[in-house]
């Protein structure tokens, strides 16, 4: 009920004006939440995240990013098989059993090292695939950049993974630990760039909202309908937000 919910709501997503990067019509709001986002970035989730970054062994925080990634793989796969990609599917069970198991549940990643690389995808991909559109930006409280189709992907995929089905308040509890845990870290590693975006940017709400929608159109493979692709594409690899 709950996916139906949300899939029907997509249905009534804002698309952009002709000549526009994104649909935007909720930005006077969007800007308040960045800026409470932005606050606590300064107050709250940079400090924790230096903090952790420097007390936390490099090791130790990979295994922990590397447990919160497998966790997902079960739902990656779930998301292959809807997009109608058997290879995707294929990839992220076997290495959700392979790192599962020889990797000591994930703390390791034996599966990369046997030529499965991780093909990350969610349900907003999946979305994506299915033909609904990217809809209005959205600023998140805690969450950040984002558009109605993205956090109705993230919605669905909390309740979707197959785990959840096994030990569903274990594996929640867990995954939510792991994955705070995982933002720390990324936020650690990313600190230069991140903050450069936050604060020494001139309008740091246009830069993330640029920042985002390049790359998650550069991962989706789309660009913006009647752009010239120079406008749109770029590098991710040259971008703290790609994974």
């Amino acid at each position: 009920m709950f996916a139906v919910c949300a899939l029907g709501l997509l249905t009534a997503c804002a698309s952009p004006e002709p000549q526009e990067l994104v649909a935007d019509p909720y930005e006077p709001l969007n800007r308040k939440v960045h800026g409470l986002s932005k606050g606590l970035d300064t107050s709250l989730i940079r400090p924790a995240a230096v903090t952790y970054g420097t007390v936390v062994p490099n090791p130790v925080r990979m295994g922990i990013s590397n447990v919160a990634d497998n966790l997902t793989l079960p739902s990656e796969a779930l998301n292959g098989l809807l997009q109608g990609d058997g290879e995707l599917a294929l990839n992220s069970s076997f290495r959700f059993v392979i790192n599962s198991t020889f990797g000591l549940a994930g703390l390791l990643d034996p599966a990369s090292k046997m030529g499965l690389s991780n093909m990350d995808t969610d349900f907003g991909e999946t979305l994506h695939v299915w033909g609904f559109k990217e809809g209005a930006y959205l600023e998140v409280p805690l969450m950040g950049p984002s558009t109605e189709r993205d956090l109705t992907g993230k919605a669905i995929d909390a309740v979707i993974n197959p785990v959840t089905l096994v030990a569903p308040l274990t594996f929640t509890a867990a995954r939510r630990s792991l994955n705070v845990a995982d933002r720390l870290d990324t936020r650690y590693r990313y600190d230069e760039t991140i903050s450069s975006t936050l604060y020494e940017s001139a309008d740091s709400y246009a830069q993330a909202k640029l920042l985002y929608i390049q790359n998650r159109r550069f991962e989706l493979g789309q660009g913006a309908e009647g752009a010239d692709e120079s406008e749109i594409y770029f590098d991710p690899y040259e971008d703290p937000y790609a994974e």
